[in-house]
């Protein structure tokens, strides 16, 4: 074989082995060649989609050792809020307002917006969130 063959085949091997990172980087986002799964154990059921529908809320106090609230965006009923109902200020387990869709807590009187941002004090840190999602007729969260 001849040097410039074998650059020829060098080059078109190196080519080839390249196509599908570049297939990968021209397709637009939200599209994927290939299917990947999220392993199920990265998620936890917390509810149904019924119960949050005629409820306004899941409140599961066995998430984790601890709980989870889970609530609707009140703009954007597609998208949900999972927060640890657990004050950061005296560590009450906050109560889900629905007329006034926001949490307080019932031992001071601090409030937070459905995602979890301090509204009122005297509380200063946010609720910490969850990313949620609705499997079928499972409200599941990430469990961290």
């Amino acid at each position: 074989m001849k040097r410039r063959e074998f650059l020829n085949w060098v080059g078109v091997g190196g080519v080839a082995s390249f196509l599908p990172m570049a297939i990968a980087a021209c397709t637009p986002s939200g599209e994927s060649t290939t299917e990947v799964s999220t392993p199920p154990d990265n998620f936890e059921a917390v509810g149904t989609v019924f119960e949050l529908e005629t409820q306004g809320q899941i409140l599961n106090e066995n998430f984790q050792n601890g709980a989870i609230s889970v609530t609707r965006n009140p703009e954007d009923s597609q998208l949900l809020y999972a927060v640890n109902p657990t004050c950061t200020h005296n560590r009450c387990l906050v109560d889900w307002n629905a007329a006034e869709r926001k949490y307080i807590c019932p031992c001071h009187g601090a409030e937070y917006s459905p995602d979890g941002t301090v509204i009122k004090g005297p509380a200063e840190e946010n609720l910490p969130p969850y990313l949620v999602k609705i499997e079928g007729e499972q409200v599941v969260v990430q469990a961290i």
